[in-house]
Parts: structure tokens; sequence; C-alpha cells
């Protein structure tokens, strides 16, 4: 028995079918891809409610809660200049708090991987709110302000010690990450109550 190329199929069908397969088999490898890439994930829930029925830009409360993991939460709000609450965290805040911490974190696996004994680790970091060169409000700068004591028996010399600073930003992934593109999925669910 003979099989044609085509098996009864007009040429034009032949080609969208594999037009289809081979898009359906691209897809799937770049889904391995990206699969393959990912080390960690790290879930958070915002949670907020309209408190009372004023909804005007002016009045209305900014205060929500930021869930980690289901496991702690804090007080978030947006910055007082946006009309937040001076008590709760607001996302410049955590945006420099988290690459400050990952500087810190960072840096404690080089030094303790090198030996060296941290004895204490306390960092003043801030960050400016300015004009990006799009013009577009964003943090522009975050100034990591370290103060590192060392057990006095194990403490690196001055270069050593600014060579693991330059070290742990560089393999800070949340500094990395901001010096790369993130890509931000949305998945927005909508209801009424």
């Amino acid at each position: 028995m003979v099989f044609s190329a085509n098996a009864g199929f007009p040429d034009y069908k032949i080609y969208i079918f594999r037009f289809f397969f081979n898009y359906f088999l691209y897809l799937i490898q770049i889904t391995i891809n990206i699969r393959s890439r990912i080390m960690s994930e790290h879930s958070i829930k915002i949670v907020w409610k309209l408190q009372g029925d004023n909804f005007d830009y002016e009045s209305y409360n900014r205060d929500h809660r930021i869930e980690f993991d289901g496991k702690n939460s804090i007080c978030a709000s947006a910055a007082p200049e946006f009309h937040g609450n001076p008590s709760c965290v607001n996302p410049e805040q955590a945006f420099a708090a988290s690459i400050a911490s990952c500087h810190m974190l960072t840096f404690l696996a080089i030094a303790s991987k090198r030996g060296f004994v941290v004895k204490s680790y306390e960092d003043n970091a801030s960050g400016k709110l300015g004009k990006n060169s799009a013009g577009k409000t964003a943090i522009t700068l975050i100034n990591l302000r370290p103060s590192v004591i060392f057990a006095k028996d194990r403490t690196p010399s001055r270069d050593v010690f600014d060579s693991m600073q330059e070290q742990a930003h560089k393999n800070c992934f949340i500094a990395n990450s901001v010096a790369s593109c993130v890509k931000i999925l949305i998945e927005a669910e909508f209801r009424m109550e």
C-alpha cells in the first residue's frame, strides 16, 4: 500500500495543519524555557476595602494589608505625600527596603563563605523619588549605607570589605531585577457585590 504525502487532503489544509502543529510545538518550547528559568516563586496578597461610602480622591482610605505567603502581614498605605497613612509602610519604602535587605543577605552569605564573622549589620538606606529618563515618576536612586561590625579575629581588610560589598551588589537578586526587564503578569478578577 502506498500513501501519498497529502493523504487526500488539499495542499492548503496540510500547510495549515503543519503551521499550527509547529506553532503548538513552539509554544510548548517557550513554556519549558520560561519554567526552567524560574528558581522559586513568592506570593503576596493585597487586601483593601473602602471604609465608608466616600471614594473621593482626596479622602478615600489608602490603608491596606500585604500578606506574605499566608504567614505574615503588614499595614501598608500610600506615601503621606499621596494621602497615605504615615504609620504604615508605603510602596517606595518597601521597594528600598527590599533592595537593602537583599543586599545585606547577599553580603552576609559572602562574608560567611569567606570565613569572616559578622557580629552586626545596620543599613540606613533611602530611596529617592524623582523623574526617570522617560519623564515618569519613579524611584531614581537607592542609597545604601551599611555599617558592619566583624568579630575582632575575623575582620577583612578595607579592600576586601569593599570587594565584598561590590560582590553583594552584583549578586543581589532584587538589584539584578531592577537592572533588567521585569515582566508583570496581570490576572484580574472583576465582580460586583
